[in-house]
């Protein structure tokens, strides 16, 4: 009885002393530990595997810690570099696309090589190159989700007109300009035809995310001029992203699989305007109704998405194409498009898309630009692309009843490029058609014609008339 009650009285002094608790409970748990270890240690485990197969290495685990730096850096770069544009009245994706360059063998692997290779090691581009491919995925969702028909509405002869026209002009200037290019910046290996379609395809791109942002920040999108500019830009990125995957078919297919690549290509074309389409419509219709976007309405959203894209990729005709064909066939105006925008958005611009600026960055080497006779080329095709652009639009705006001078304004609108251009360029670097120092050129052109936009805009229409709720100009729908 005694012991039992000084046992007690030990049990009710721990409980009144947290700290005399919580010390007894860790030396309990070294005590057995020991116990545990003492034992094991006596026993023998078996011989050692032939061949081990490699988990998270210590270099996996190197690689991880550079890329969340990398990505913290190029975030916080791209972000400061976009405020920066829009206080200097240009759009935010210009500093982003400059940030993407600034970081990588342009310049920091030229100024501070042992920073650059640090903080930018070769190792993390093929994890750098999937976040920014899924970035890139889900931000072609979102520009598919963007596309409103109704901007088409009395004005679509003229826009079909003139978007067609600003795709067709730098196309073939483009084309023409590979018969120059293809001798000095490709090799044997890459196919005339390939070649010279990706050139002209790459000359023929409108950045209509871009443009619209440009319209908006300087108050504009709802005027004669901005409302015409967005209908075309938007008829121009259906065509110009169909062309594209035409391209990409033809260069990627084999000699005997390309009737299969464009057949199943037109069939799920076929398949996603109808049953897809229908679909969509019914789910957008059935959220009005009160519904909510759910985690696991999101998750079935972005598992769509992804067989879209697994779909295109697996025909031929790049992941790409199959997120925006999904985004173009749910309802524009619905609460369930703007809530997927809501959802979606702020992550894939803010976090996704810098990793897709550096990676593209990594790859741009304005340093093979060797020489006067280079950057000579380089602009040669700054001026064909711009010239192909600007002249293809506004002549054919000038057809359709525009004033010359508000024929030259959208023309300079329709010359905006940005991450579109990227875009291409990456896909035809992937594929071998264009050569690096092409690819650093083409770069430099897609920033040039972006930057030009604004500036010269002003210069062609004051900012003040710009802006003015109509033009004079009368557009014949």
């Amino acid at each position: 009885m005694v012991k039992m009650l000084g046992f007690s009285n030990v049990v009710t002094k721990v409980k009144n002393h947290p700290v005399l608790s919580y010390s007894s409970m860790l030396a309990g748990v070294v005590l057995l530990y020991l116990i545990i270890r003492a034992w094991g240690n006596t026993i023998v485990a078996g011989p050692p595997l032939a061949a081990r197969t490699p988990s998270f290495t210590q270099a996996h685990a190197n690689d991880f810690l550079h890329l969340l730096l990398a990505l913290a850096l190029v975030i916080a770069t791209a972000r400061s570099l976009g405020a920066l544009c829009h206080w200097l009245q240009q759009p935010p994706v210009i500093g982003e696309m400059i940030a993407g360059i600034l970081l990588g063998p342009s310049l920091l692997g030229q100024l501070a090589p042992d920073a650059y290779s640090y903080l930018l090691p070769q190792s993390i581009a093929p994890l750098l190159n999937a976040i920014a491919q899924f970035g890139v995925i889900l931000y072609m969702f979102i520009v598919g989700l963007e596309l409103n028909p109704s901007i088409l509405r009395g004005k679509r002869h003229a826009a079909v007109a003139i978007s067609h026209a600003s795709i067709v002009f730098p196309f073939l200037l483009g084309t023409a300009l590979a018969l120059v290019l293809y001798p000095r910046f490709s090799t044997s290996t890459v196919p005339f035809t390939s070649f010279s379609l990706f050139v002209g395809v790459s000359m023929s791109v409108t950045a209509f995310p871009v443009l619209a942002r440009i319209l908006t920040d300087r108050g504009i999108s709802r005027t004669r001029l901005g409302s015409l500019a967005l209908s075309c830009a938007a008829v121009d990125d259906i065509s110009a992203w169909c062309l594209l995957a035409l391209v990409v078919g033809i260069t990627q297919a084999r000699a005997g699989h390309a009737v299969s690549t464009f057949a199943l290509a037109a069939l799920y074309v076929l398949v996603m305007a109808t049953i897809m389409r229908s679909l969509a419509s019914w789910v957008a219709r059935k959220f009005e109704r009160g519904g909510r976007l759910t985690q696991g309405a999101l998750a079935a959203v972005l598992l769509v998405v992804l067989l879209s894209s697994f779909t295109t990729e697996w025909i031929g005709i790049h992941a790409i194409f199959g997120a925006f064909a999904l985004g173009s066939i749910i309802p524009h105006d619905s609460a369930f498009a703007r809530d997927l925008r809501t959802k979606l958005e702020d992550f894939t611009v803010v976090f996704l898309l810098p990793a897709f600026f550096a990676f593209t960055g990594l790859r741009t080497r304005i340093g093979l630009l060797e020489g006067a006779e280079a950057w000579l080329f380089c602009a040669l095709i700054v001026g064909v692309a711009s010239l192909g652009k600007f002249g293809g639009s506004a002549i054919a705006a000038r057809l359709t009843g525009l004033s010359w001078r508000d024929s030259s304004a959208l023309g300079i609108l329709m010359n905006t490029r940005g991450l579109m251009e990227l875009i291409v360029l990456n896909i035809g670097l992937d594929f071998g058609v264009i050569s690096p120092v092409l690819f650093a050129m083409l770069v430099l052109m897609a920033l040039a014609t972006t930057m030009a936009t604004t500036p010269i805009l002003h210069q062609v229409i004051g900012k003040e008339e710009l802006e003015a709720p109509t033009l004079s100009a009368q557009v014949h729908a």
